[in-house]
């Protein structure tokens, strides 16, 4: 529960990125569910291939774990804490900063986790490469830590404690005790994704621009590449017309561009230079 600076007392709205996130991984929790019982292969496939295995991404290039891993929880109280997370947390970021920039910050904060877990693996550190981590708490802890940053003077009710708390102290909290746990094994948690979760949420909000990601053009990008490819298609089938044409004694003329340029007499007749255009 989230108390403003006024004191007042409410719920968080169901936000349109929230709503899609908790609907999202709520289906695919309850689908797991359903399969464990009438098709537990699915449920041993979905770990297998969908769930996060350092050494897969690293010498089988499965990249999708990066971001699959997510959408995958072992058991209820794992699914509901981090809904409740994403709930809690999120609809004030995504209130506040835009719908884009909330997803952002949660995708920056899944495979921020997702690189970290494996990073840290491989380098012997925390964990081992063939161990599988799942869960959302990656995208969670990124919101957390940009709740204390952005909201850190707003107050954070510890139900069922009638004690409030300032949210930059709540997560400092949140930090030392997550780095103990990382730092003492944990268990079946898999708080080195938590850390990575803290430490990439902080860096988008701190250095990220706050137009979000800079898309580098892509718009403008896919356009140009997708009508080169066209460009290409079009050149490609002139010289095959211009090939076919000379097999049956007929010429016909086309630019570098792949447009069909008419015959001179054309032209007299008030053809136009180019019978397609670009």
């Amino acid at each position: 529960m989230v108390r403003s600076r006024e004191m007042t007392l409410s719920l968080p709205p169901f936000t349109r990125a929230v709503t899609w996130l908790l609907a999202a991984n709520t289906a695919i929790f309850l689908l797991l569910e359903l399969f464990g019982v009438a098709l537990p292969d699915i449920v041993r496939w979905v770990f297998d291939y969908l769930s996060l295995q350092p050494q897969q991404v690293v010498l089988h290039g499965w990249i999708w774990q990066l971001v699959t891993y997510s959408f995958i929880h072992a058991g209820f109280w794992h699914w509901f804490g981090n809904m409740i997370g994403i709930w809690m947390f999120g609809s004030a970021f995504e209130g506040s900063w835009g719908t884009r920039r909330f997803l952002e910050l949660y995708s920056f904060g899944v495979i921020g986790a997702a690189l970290t877990t494996i990073t840290l693996s491989f380098a012997h550190a925390l964990g081992r490469p063939d161990s599988i981590t799942v869960g959302a708490s990656g995208g969670v802890f990124a919101i957390l830590i940009a709740f204390g940053v952005v909201f850190g003077e707003n107050e954070i009710l510890m139900i069922p404690f009638p004690v409030a708390l300032k949210a930059k102290y709540f997560v400092a909290i949140l930090i030392v005790v997550t780095l103990a746990f990382a730092i003492q094994g944990g268990g079946n948690v898999a708080y080195v994704a938590h850390l990575g979760g803290l430490f990439f949420g902080y860096i988008y909000v701190k250095f990220v621009p706050r137009g979000g990601l800079p898309r580098l053009g892509m718009s403008e990008r896919y356009y140009g590449l997708r009508n080169g490819y066209y460009r290409w298609k079009r050149r490609r089938a002139a010289r095959k017309f211009e090939v076919y044409m000379r097999k049956h004694d007929r010429t016909v003329t086309f630019d570098e561009q792949g447009n069909y340029i008419p015959p001179d007499e054309e032209k007299k007749n008030g053809g136009s230079k180019s019978g397609w255009v670009n």
